[in-house]
């Protein structure tokens, strides 16, 4: 190969390790990886919080009496945990619900159409997505903490 040849070939890159401190706070993550991460989290959310969810439902609809525990809880507390803290882990829930339904559904519309998906869908889609699950959650929650 001659001289001029190596000085014209394309530079491969060069990976190294990152350095999770220095690295990491100057990177930029795009809005399609913020909705991927809140994707899984929202999921760990629902899975670790489902023996409360059980126990909403089935409070919820046992009996009178059960409802009116239910509804206890969240007004003046339970287990030591003010009302307030309850309402506030059933706005989180209510979130996780909202934003892992969305957020499912553009991965799998994404999975099957594969062929139209572009950087720019990828980011539209994800704002999208973001918008409309903090969105509900502020009109869910409004509802949740009585304001309409």
């Amino acid at each position: 190969m001659s001289e001029s040849a190596t000085n014209t070939a394309k530079k491969r890159p060069e990976f190294r390790n990152i350095n999770a401190f220095s690295d990491l706070p100057s990177y930029r993550l795009p809005i399609a990886g913020i909705v991927s991460i809140l994707h899984r989290v929202s999921g760990a959310i629902m899975f670790f919080l489902m023996p409360f969810i059980i126990w909403m439902f089935d409070s919820s609809i046992s009996s009178e009496i059960s409802f009116a525990k239910f509804k206890a809880a969240f007004n003046t507390g339970m287990l030591h945990v003010p009302g307030f803290i309850w309402t506030l882990v059933a706005l989180a829930l209510i979130w996780a619900y909202l934003h892992h339904f969305i957020a499912g559904v553009r991965h799998l519309w994404m999975d099957t159409h594969h062929d139209a998906v572009s950087k720019e869908f990828g980011q539209s889609s994800a704002t999208f997505t973001l918008v409309v699950s903090i969105g509900l959650t502020i009109v869910l929650g409004a509802k949740l903490f009585g304001l309409y």
